[in-house]
């Protein structure tokens, strides 16, 4: 996760609401990089508690906790399409880059508010790939970048327009949506962005999808490469559009 994800998310938790004290349920948590932003922000008197399907990364975040001696922390394998109720109830759920993945993206939040307090809050965060990048000037290697990146996305049966379908999906979930924004990430000459950690990230799963081969992306250099694109053309574009929401239950 970058610094910059980093504080989109702590500010999008922290303008919804979540405060020290609080339970909160972050769903889809993989390794924990959100549910350790809100165990942060809720401190010793609130919980925290990460469910994922998959039991690796639920490892990992486990061992990141308690190296940073959090103890407000745990972490469940669980569906969110079947949250059990031994888990409780909750002031708020929180979740990133997670409706993207369901196939029916409304019938999951209405199983998530099972374990939402009447008035408890939903704070999601999502990245939408609409009309991404736009670039002052031509630069075809971040073109191509995004779209290797995206095309896969969509390979894997993601809604790459999860973010303009965000608000609209918490409405017909039964929520009452307080807050929808949006959010750039800026691209400019001689500014560093780590885009070949998140292509290695998901080279694998590039190369299986039959998007790019590792001989195009060429990851050892694509740092280099997309950097010297946007000083040769003094170029500024717009990388990403990340969507924020919060709602609330109805009680």
């Amino acid at each position: 996760m970058t610094d910059r994800a980093e504080d989109l998310t702590r500010r999008l938790l922290l303008d919804a609401g979540i405060q020290e004290g609080m339970g909160v349920l972050d769903i889809g948590c993989g390794r924990g990089d959100v549910t350790i932003l809100a165990a942060q922000i809720v401190g010793a008197r609130g919980k925290v508690v990460g469910v994922d399907r998959e039991q690796a990364p639920l490892e990992g975040g486990r061992a990141r906790t308690s190296d940073l001696g959090l103890a407000n922390v745990s972490f469940e394998r669980a569906d969110m399409h079947a949250l059990p109720s031994e888990l409780g109830v909750f002031d708020a759920v929180i979740g990133r880059r997670v409706l993207m993945y369901q196939p029916d993206a409304v019938a999951a939040l209405r199983h998530v508010a099972n374990v939402l307090k009447p008035r408890g809050l939903i704070v999601l965060q999502e990245h939408d790939s609409t009309s991404m990048p736009i670039c002052a000037q031509e630069m075809p290697l971040h073109e191509r970048v995004s779209s290797w990146i995206w095309d896969t996305v969509k390979h894997e049966g993601a809604d790459i327009h999860m973010g303009l379908h965000l608000a609209p999906a918490l409405v017909r979930a039964g929520y009452e949506v307080e807050h929808i924004r949006a959010e750039a990430t800026i691209l400019a000459p001689g500014q560093s962005h780590p885009i070949a950690t998140i292509v290695r990230a998901m080279l694998g799963r590039i190369v299986a999808s039959g998007v790019a081969t590792a001989e195009e992306i060429d990851v050892d250099t694509l740092d280099a490469r997309l950097i010297a694109e946007r000083r040769e053309t003094n170029g500024t574009c717009i990388w990403e559009m990340v969507f924020g929401a919060w709602a609330r239950k109805p009680g």
